[in-house]
């Protein structure tokens, strides 16, 4: 909200936001030699960039999309498995992001670590369904699901999405959800 006020010429300096990118959007070229503005830069990078948005609807959507997604990930695990799951797929983002990011471009939001609920939710299923010899085609559709929108959000914001990240994060959250919680959930407990 801060940056956008800056942006509005409200509060600060109106470059702002082009200073909280500078020292806390993930630059892949720190990875490879750039100077950093501070010391710890090239590490702290990894989380901070979770915290800066393009601007008010890119805040809002991953707001909206971290509470639909957040209250089935407490429901399944708690707030400590959720903050394990969501920093877990932080890092997982960002490690997508450098290991597959064709260009030097910084990459800002918290989509990775919104990839990774789903890539945890949908592991969980996964192990569910399996368990209790239902059809794995709504996980398997799920991931589909994914794959397209991507393709599409890609495609319609000419090449500006970070899918390197929301795929870092995926993976990072499936594998995480099933450390955390590798049982499978009885779909009809008995009361």
């Amino acid at each position: 909200m801060a940056l956008s006020l800056a942006d509005a010429g409200l509060i600060g300096p109106i470059r702002l936001r082009q200073l909280a990118y500078d020292y806390g959007g993930f630059w892949p070229g720190l990875l490879t030699g750039w100077k950093p503005n501070y010391p710890a830069q090239p590490y702290a990078m990894f989380l901070s960039y979770s915290f800066l948005h393009g601007g008010p609807a890119h805040l809002l959507v991953n707001m909206i999309t971290l509470w639909s997604l957040g209250q089935a990930v407490l429901g399944r695990v708690g707030a400590p498995g959720f903050a394990l799951l969501y920093t877990g797929s932080i890092l997982g983002g960002a490690a997508g992001f450098a290991l597959l990011a064709p260009d030097l471009r910084p990459m800002v939001g918290a989509s990775g670590a919104l990839f990774g609920l789903v890539g945890g939710i949908l592991a969980w299923a996964y192990v569910d369904r399996f368990t209790h010899r239902e059809g794995l085609w709504p996980v398997v559709r799920a991931v589909l699901l994914l794959v397209g929108l991507n393709v599409v959000l890609w495609w319609a914001m000419h090449g500006q999405l970070a899918w390197e990240t929301h795929l870092g994060g995926f993976v990072a959250g499936w594998i995480l959800a099933l450390l955390i919680d590798p049982r499978a959930v009885d779909p009809d407990p008995a009361d």
